[in-house]
């Protein structure tokens, strides 16, 4: 089961189109990596690599 993480201020910020961007810092609080190819992914993951090997 995953945990909720408490989103705070400088989690997140809203795009021009309206959509909530997560930042770098809640990704940390997170502790892992969705592979999903976050915008401000500080783990690396690169989804074009993935596909790749």
């Amino acid at each position: 089961m995953k945990k909720i993480i408490p989103v705070e201020e400088g989690d997140f910020y809203l795009t021009p189109e309206g959509y909530r961007c997560f930042t770098e810092q809640y990704h940390l609080k997170r502790g892992y990596c969705c592979e999903n190819a976050c915008r401000h992914c500080p783990y690396g993951f690169d989804k074009k690599s993935r596909y790749t090997n």
